[in-house]
């Protein structure tokens, strides 16, 4: 049984030493032994209220979406949002667009 901590970022309990680091197979994750897990990303709205999964936002401006004749209006609520690790913030779904990515600083919590 290995005495090595779990990854910090997928808590993967395979992780093996090279050298002076720690090593993740997995999502390949590289970190010093003893030093700390990176803190939790927190994800605001333009107006910096905390936002968490399952929130209702609505956008504050007109947004044009790719491929699409008209753009996401100004005061379109969006129900059940997921907050991801990527470029854009919001996993959403829009009725009328379907599946959205928003970027946070677009939205203010209602």
């Amino acid at each position: 049984m290995s005495t090595l901590p779990p990854c910090p970022q997928c808590n993967s309990a395979y992780t093996y030493e090279d050298g002076a680091l720690l090593i993740c197979p997995e999502c390949a994750h590289e970190w010093a032994p003893g030093e700390a897990a990176p803190a939790e990303r927190v994800y605001r709205d333009a107006n910096g209220n905390v936002l968490s999964d399952g929130d209702t936002v609505t956008v504050i401006k007109d947004l044009k979406v790719k491929g699409a004749s008209q753009p996401v209006k100004v005061g379109t609520k969006v129900r059940g949002i997921r907050l991801v690790d990527e470029d854009h913030d919001i996993d959403c779904r829009i009725d009328g667009f379907g599946a959205m990515k928003l970027k946070s600083e677009f939205v203010k919590k209602v």
